[in-house]
This record gives structure tokens, sequence and C-alpha cells, in this order.
């Protein structure tokens, strides 16, 4: 059994087909609410992320895209069963969004739909079964999950 963590975070939305030598200005279409689940154990052992976060069901997203609001200094929260355990501010960030998908645009090619997470603040901790986590939003809204264990 893997000791999975909840990563609450702003995720962005990609809205038309940028990368490399191409003009990445509007490919930016709008946020939502993610959580960025990590199975940390996994992480460490691998000494990368790839399976630490590609489990089915890991990373949910929503529940709604949001467009046209400034995402500069909006609150960040994450919520245990009922509990706040990470708070901040998107103000926060090293990177904002427009520099974090023009960064990732001058890598790879994004295509519309395609999201990209900007990063968790400090707090994250890990889940047990039953557990009902909830991803707050400022202007954006509230992504609640109920984690179960899965069976193998």
């Amino acid at each position: 059994s893997s000791r999975v963590d909840y990563e609450a975070e702003l995720a962005i939305v990609v809205g038309k087909q940028v990368g490399p030598g191409m003009d990445d200005g509007a490919a930016l279409f709008g946020y939502t609410c993610g959580n960025d689940v990590t199975a940390r154990d996994l992480q460490k052992k691998d000494g990368q992320w790839t399976r630490a976060k590609g489990f089915d069901t890991f990373c949910p997203l929503g529940p709604s895209l949001v467009r046209g609001i400034d995402p500069a200094d909006l609150a960040v929260e994450c919520w245990v069963n009922g509990q706040r355990k990470q708070s901040s501010r998107t103000s926060q960030l090293i990177f904002g969004p427009e520099q974090i998908l023009n960064f990732v645009a001058e890598v790879m090619t994004l295509l519309p739909g395609d999201v990209i997470l900007t990063g968790t603040p400090g707090g994250i901790g890990p889940l047990q079964a039953g557990d009902e986590v909830e991803v707050r939003i400022q202007d954006i809204g509230s992504l609640s999950n109920l984690c179960i264990a899965q069976s193998n």
C-alpha cells in the first residue's frame, strides 16, 4: 500500500495548439481546480514522478472551467474531512500561469484541452480511505472527492 498525498493546485487549461516556435498569445483558455494526487513512497523510490502521479483516478479536475478571471492573487486551499490543511495564494507562485504555459510550450506542443498544474502550497499530507478531500480556489469553485482504497 502506498502513501497517497493530496496537493491542491491551480490548473491551467490550454485553448489552442501552441508549441516551440509558435505564437503563444491567447493559448491560455481558462482555469480550474486540481488535486495533484501523488503516491509519495513511489516518487521517492523511483526518483521521478511518472508512476507516482500517473495512476487511474489521480489528478481529479473541476468542477468547472472558469474564464476571464485574474489569477494573480487567488486563495488556494485544501480541506480534508473539514479541516484546512493547505492555505496560500496564487501571488505566492514562483512563476505565474502565463509564464508557466509559455515555458512548457517552448519544450513541447500543447493541444486544446491540455492541462498544466501550477504547483502546490506547503502543507501536503497523506490521505486514508474514507477521507473527503476538497480543493477550494477563489473565483473558481470547490473540487470535492472521496478517497477510496484501490482493490488489487
